[in-house]
């Protein structure tokens, strides 16, 4: 059997942790309309097929899902 001994002091409150809001992509987007065509804005990712999508950043594209990265070329 234990000891009895003296309470716990807690010195800090508990951590709450802020968890990221996802937000869903809208389909405006992800395509424009031109006259009756639907255009793609972004690029789907050639690893993971259709459907993902690739983020577009300042000097690449990146697929969240596969890791895979497109960088774009600069203009020496």
């Amino acid at each position: 059997m234990g000891k009895g001994g003296t309470k716990k002091v807690v010195k800090k409150p508990k951590k709450i942790r802020k968890g990221r809001k996802h937000e869903s992509i809208k389909p405006n987007k992800i395509y424009e309309v031109n006259g009756d065509q639907l255009v793609k804005k972004r690029k789907a990712c050639p690893r993971c097929g259709d459907g993902t999508w690739l983020s577009n950043h300042k000097n690449r594209a990146y697929c969240g899902r596969g890791g895979y990265t497109i960088f774009e070329k600069r203009e020496a």
